[in-house]
């Protein structure tokens, strides 16, 4: 059984339900987690995390309003549908480029916060609304959404 472990950044100033709602999202992306495996239980959370279990409870409830989780009462919260995409696996070849990327990033002297706007403005500028795909792009008829 596959294991998620929570983060919570209290200084983020991003409501920790939704700190939660994201982290299962990237795992459920990242194919950390799959269909059928179980999430922590509220209690396991509130144990690892310090955080209040309605606030648990809440992120839960907005994965199931969203489709990607079921409750089943009596066992526990499982996974109901995956959102891993070819390529950004864990594994694939594409994070460890971007891994060897960030560690010149980091050896180069950028910290956490300077990477970050970086990745945010190369983002924006790939995925925005007015953005437009490259001449050379060899997937130009596909219109995923990032």
């Amino acid at each position: 059984m596959r294991v998620v472990e929570f983060r919570i950044d209290r200084r983020s100033g991003v409501a920790t339900y939704l700190q939660i709602v994201v982290q299962v999202k990237q795992a459920l992306r990242l194919g950390l987690l799959a269909p059928g495996d179980k999430l922590p239980t509220a209690k396991e959370v509130v144990a690892a995390t310090a955080i209040n279990p309605n606030t648990v409870l809440k992120a839960y409830r907005e994965l199931d309003r969203e489709g990607l989780v079921e409750p089943r009462p009596g066992l526990g919260t499982f996974v109901r549908r995956s959102l891993a995409r070819p390529g950004a696996a864990a594994d694939s070849p594409l994070r460890a480029e971007l891994a060897d990327w960030a560690g010149r990033a980091r050896a180069a002297g950028l910290d956490r916060e300077d990477v970050a706007a970086l990745v945010a403005s190369v983002l924006d500028e790939s995925f925005g609304d007015h953005a437009r795909p490259a001449a050379h792009d060899v997937n130009k008829g596909n219109k995923g959404t990032a």
